[in-house]
């Protein structure tokens, strides 16, 4: 499933702070917390733990950092609940504008493949709404969720 938005910020910008895991929690309104499994900076094969809430329930998964660079950041989960792909990719629009996608691949297993259509559904609203809480942040707007924190940009 992808997601897309356009951030009135340049690339480099948006690219260094959306692409920065742990700024993850600012933005992301399901992620609780980011912890290092390696030492930064990132890079391919760099590993980070997320904590999650997801459909009442508190997650714990592993991501793995695939593929890094200022255009695109691809992820994997090494370990959690169900395996998940995450990709963003960063295109400037022109030099205060940039593109934004998020996009999220995965292979529901067990019980999760039952629930895998209404998974999607939730999971989608939840990007749309992350992304938004990102282009706010980026833009210096007002964000619809008053408790998430300044990103110090």
């Amino acid at each position: 499933m992808l997601t897309e938005t356009v951030i009135a910020r340049p690339c480099a910008e948006v690219a260094a702070y959306a692409g920065d895991p742990t700024n993850a929690p600012h933005w992301y309104a399901n992620i609780i917390s980011v912890r290092w499994r390696t030492s930064p900076p990132l890079a391919a094969g760099s590993k980070l733990d997320f904590v999650a809430r997801f459909l009442g329930r508190t997650l714990t998964y592993t991501y793995e950092i695939l593929e890094y660079s200022p255009e695109r950041l691809v992820m994997r989960t090494a370990q959690g609940p169900f395996p998940m792909e995450t990709t963003y990719t960063w295109q400037p629009v022109d030099a205060d504008h940039t593109r934004m996608t998020l996009r999220n691949r995965g292979e529901p297993s067990g019980f999760a493949k039952v629930s895998a259509p209404m998974m999607a559904a939730t999971v989608r609203r939840a990007n749309v709404k992350d992304l938004a809480a990102l282009k706010a942040l980026l833009e210096g707007t007002d964000a619809s969720d008053s408790s998430r924190r300044s990103p110090g940009v």
